[in-house]
């Protein structure tokens, strides 16, 4: 038996020497493991290659895939944005990026003043009164948020607030994270505005109410001018009135969730100050929280004494934990260098030309593309294929063959045909003018041929009703 077929096939190999039996590294004991006979590989077939060949190979595969760093990524509601080398660079620094999360606080005091700052910054952004960095994604913090709602009004002795009012242009976590921390969810449509309908929203509030999930602006890039009377309206029934931070970038330096009246904040770090995104992590998803809810938060929280940085675990009606350490460190690491480096002057400059970035390819494209509601929008806009002959999908397709990531499509799906576009500040005019122009042309493309791109790509038009029916999950 060769070494090669003694690696692949079998899980240890003897030394005829000593006649002692050795395990492989990286093999694995199937019986150890119960793994049934059934499912198990007599061997791998592995193809013995040149070591060039591997090379060109895999390096041909990363020429095919698509980022940040190769062009525009607008995908409405998902902020996918540059992130900055000198955000790697720091976190790849190895003092960070070796340090084990169990370490003793004394041994990490450079790791905990970071999230210390982190969350002091984030306070001071937000305008609540602490934070939270434990979420590991943004929907982890909303579910983090519902916790805390329900342990706030099991604490208060309110045991028939069951019900979360959402608006039907929300995030599609919300209403789950609010399902699975055992909330019913009340519905409301929007206004002819594109905002929530006061009317509808007076008319769902009750004595079971506990809280009401919106964004500002919302999924339609729109901002909510009732925003104080709404939260009048919600701590007027005794509920809470809760910030899904998805959008948070459209107001940095403008104004913040506590000016409006919220009393739990998401944030998103890998939207809203430039971390990893994408690929289904890393992410992170700090909560912040007024006052009266500090003490329901996930422990630990970092303190600071004057001294030293440590770990307190004493809030006295906490949820408990979330994750097993303080958070994803390598994000927030990224977050605070982005905080640091930009600067309050920065960050407001940054969701200044958000909006710009968006209300420019919004004026690009009006008048042939349907544009729902106000024509002043935020850090992104919603346009409509309704008012042509063609469909959301195709144009997205045209704009696979021409290099560039297409928008989020038929979401939401309160407008028919939708397309949500969102730029964001790290987009240059020559990109917005060139995105501009394949979205007009893709209009003037007959449906023929519409309907077979993209054509230019790795791989062409797939069934996707097929596709997701139909997984393949197993090369």
């Amino acid at each position: 038996m060769s070494y090669r077929q003694a690696v692949y096939d079998e899980p240890y190999i003897r030394d005829y020497h000593s006649g002692s039996t050795y395990r492989i590294p990286g093999t694995v004991d199937m019986d150890h493991l119960g793994i049934p006979e059934e499912l198990r590989r007599e061997n791998l077939n592995l193809p013995d290659v040149a070591e060039y060949d591997v090379v060109r190979h895999f390096t041909r595969l990363s020429e095919m895939n698509y980022g940040v760093d190769l062009g525009m990524y607008p995908l409405g509601s998902c902020t996918m944005k540059f992130n900055p080398k000198y955000a790697d660079q720091i976190a790849s620094i190895s003092q960070f990026s070796d340090s084990h999360p169990l370490l003793p606080d004394d041994m990490v005091q450079g790791n905990l003043k970071v999230v210390y700052e982190l969350q002091e910054a984030l306070k001071i952004l937000s305008d609540m009164d602490a934070v939270t960095v434990q979420p590991m994604a943004g929907a982890q913090g909303e579910f983090t948020g519902m916790l805390i709602t329900r342990k706030y009004f099991e604490f208060r002795n309110e045991p028939q607030r069951k019900e979360i009012i959402i608006p039907d242009s929300a995030h599609g976590t919300n209403p789950a994270s609010a399902a699975m921390a055992g909330f019913e969810v009340v519905e409301i449509p929007s206004s002819d505005e594109g905002t929530v309908d006061l009317d509808a929203l007076k008319a769902a509030v009750s004595e079971k109410t506990a809280a009401f999930m919106i964004t500002n602006p919302n999924t339609l890039g729109i901002f909510e001018t009732h925003i104080e009377e709404i939260a009048k309206i919600i701590h007027g029934v005794g509920a809470l009135l809760y910030y899904d931070g998805a959008n948070f970038n459209a107001i940095v330096g403008k104004t913040s969730p506590g000016l409006m009246g919220f009393d739990i904040v998401h944030f998103n770090l890998h939207k809203t100050f430039a971390t990893p995104h994408g690929g289904g992590g890393p992410g992170s998803g700090p909560v912040a929280v007024t006052s009266k809810l500090k003490d329901f938060l996930p422990v630990p929280v970092v303190r600071y004494d004057g001294g030293r940085y440590y770990l307190d675990y004493s809030l006295p009606h906490s949820i408990g934990k979330v994750v097993s350490t303080i958070g994803s460190f390598g994000v927030l690491l990224r977050a605070w260098a982005y905080i640091n480096y930009n600067g309050a002057d920065g960050l407001d400059e940054n969701s200044t030309v958000a909006v710009l970035n968006t209300n420019y390819l919004r004026s690009k494209v009006e008048g042939k593309y349907f544009i729902p509601y106000r024509k002043l929008k935020k850090h992104e806009f919603v346009i409509s294929t309704q008012n042509t002959d063609k469909r959301a999908l195709d144009v997205a397709k045209f704009l696979l063959d021409y290099g560039m990531h297409p928008p989020t499509i038929y979401f939401p799906l309160m407008v028919k045909e939708s397309m949500m576009i969102e730029p964001t500040e790290s987009v240059g005019k020559s990109d917005l003018d060139r995105y501009a122009d394949l979205l007009l042309k893709a209009l003037d493309v007959p449906d023929s041929e519409l309907k077979d791109l993209p054509k230019n790509t790795a791989v062409t038009r797939i069934d996707e009703v097929k596709a997701a029916r139909d997984l393949k999950l197993r090369w």
